[in-house]
């Protein structure tokens, strides 16, 4: 174990978290508002960071599995205790275990809240945590890939930590650059987004921050009625797209600037999210159009394909509150809470890839039980699908339904309903935001007793590193034995 790596790494992470507060502190200064919710937090990731740098002796060895997986558990730590400070000494503190929450919520991208009144925050504060969703959504740990090479630290396994798993592809010939080339197009597209808004009628201030929360498919508003409370169909689907674009493999968006349409064209993944999303819009715009709870069927169209958008890409914006939808439309969404984006997108849930492999090891072996001498492969991308993945998908799928129902009991014995602990869990779970019941669109998670809170905050983290990096460290590494990996043969 390289320790110094470890520390020097951690380092790095904390200073850019210092930056970060740094640049809150400055939006608050521009409102003029309390600046110490912010300098002191960052004074201390500063000098933590920067003495770490100067006495600690530089290594220039490879991150390998077990140093990323300490240093992105390390990381996620260090950045939830240091990021709740500002909202425990904001004008209105709120208890360490609300604080807690929130800023996990945040880093993770699952918008879920506690407060029952954003308006009321400060600038800073609402800043805070729009810039959270948008660190957390390209991942910490990939912005320190993109940078951590300057300092005599690198590896793959650093993002394989993150979000073990077929979502890292090596798209140039070293990581560093691939991890900057993702966060090229991220601040390209968030950028992009910020301008459409800003010409839409939104404020500059409301056009960043929900640019920032819609890239990263977070969800965290400014206003209470969330993006309903702009009352902009415009604004509304240009939120909506950048929803859906979001949920795309970034990868697909390097393809298409090579022009290698014939990739993109074979991308199962891809196929079978836009063919999931437009058959959802369509059944759910089908659900409310026979209920008539729209005047017309655009306005319908709208409303349907913003839920599905929301829910499926993890993102929990809403214009509406779809708990009083009729029931077609609700399991649809309630479906849809299950599934989330691709791979390699900011999105969250179980990810198309690991349904679409599973569907198609699935039909595979009914294929197999009905011609049993038959020899039939599964194909992803045209590529037949090899065993280690289809294992590795698998029991993905189970780790991720046994914390569902593990949590899901944990949050019942609060005295919460079973609906909303379901859904509570599932949107802690899959970094979605809002659930279903007490936990809906237009409902707040502030009600939770505290042990639920820090409770659904590990969930969130849980979900946000797809599991596995946080088991791995309770599996015994024994001698002669060789390290786990978390690769994925594509």
């Amino acid at each position: 174990m390289h320790v110094r790596l470890v520390l020097r790494s951690l380092a790095v992470l904390i200073l850019g978290l210092a930056i970060s507060l740094l640049v809150s502190a400055g939006v608050s200064w521009l409102y003029n508002e309390r600046l110490l919710p912010f300098l002191i937090p960052a004074g201390l990731c500063a000098v933590i960071g920067t003495g770490f740098i100067l006495f600690l002796k530089r290594d220039e060895s490879t991150v390998r599995v077990q140093e990323g997986v300490l240093i992105v558990l390390s990381s996620w730590m260090v950045f939830c205790l240091f990021g709740l400070i500002p909202f425990l000494l904001m004008d209105q503190p709120v208890s360490f275990a609300d604080a807690l929450f929130e800023t996990a919520s945040g880093f993770t991208t699952t918008g879920s809240t506690i407060f029952s009144d954003v308006e009321s925050l400060p600038y800073g504060i609402l800043f805070w945590r729009s810039l959270t969703h948008w660190l957390g959504g390209m991942g910490i740990i990939v912005l320190a890939v993109a940078i951590l090479p300057f300092f005599g630290i690198g590896g793959l396994q650093l993002i394989r930590a993150e979000a073990p798993g077929p979502d890292v592809e090596r798209l140039r010939p070293r990581i560093a650059h691939t991890a900057r080339l993702f966060w090229i197009i991220y601040v390209g597209l968030t950028v992009l987004e910020i301008i459409l808004l800003y010409f839409g009628g939104l404020s500059l201030f409301d056009s960043v921050n929900h640019s920032f929360a819609t890239l990263a498919t977070g969800g965290f508003s400014t206003r209470n009625a969330s993006i309903a409370a702009f009352g902009n169909p415009y604004v509304e689907w240009v939120v909506a797209v950048f929803m859906v674009l979001s949920g795309v493999n970034f990868a697909v968006y390097y393809r298409f600037f090579l022009k290698d349409f014939q990739r993109i064209i074979k991308d199962s993944e891809l196929k079978a999210y836009l063919i999931l999303f437009f058959s959802c819009v369509l059944i759910t715009s089908f659900s409310l159009h026979r209920a008539g709870l729209y005047s017309d069927l655009g306005e319908t169209l709208r409303y349907g394909s913003f839920q599905v958008a929301t829910l499926m890409t993890s993102t929990g914006f809403a214009t509406a509150d779809y708990v009083l939808w009729p029931g077609l439309a609700q399991g649809i969404l309630f479906l849809l809470l299950f599934v989330g984006g691709c791979v390699g997108s900011t999105s969250g849930g179980i990810k198309m890839f690991h349904v679409t492999v599973s569907l198609k090891a699935a039909v595979a072996e009914l294929r197999r039980l009905r011609h049993p001498r038959a020899i039939i492969v599964p194909r992803m991308n045209s590529e037949p699908l090899r065993s280690p993945t289809i294992l590795s998908v698998q029991g993905f799928i189970f780790l991720y339904l046994a914390l569902v129902l593990i949590s899901t009991i944990v949050v019942a014995s609060g005295n919460i309903d079973l609906e909303t602990s379901l859904t509570a869990t599932l949107a802690a779970i899959g970094n979605i935001g809002p659930g279903f019941s007490r936990v809906g669109p237009v409902e707040n998670f502030g009600f939770f007793p505290d042990y639920v809170k820090i409770w659904l905050s590990f969930v969130m983290i849980a979900g946000r590193l797809e599991i596995y990096t946080i088991l791995i460290l309770l599996i015994p590494r024994f001698p002669g034995k060789p390290q786990l990996s978390f690769r994925y043969n594509r």
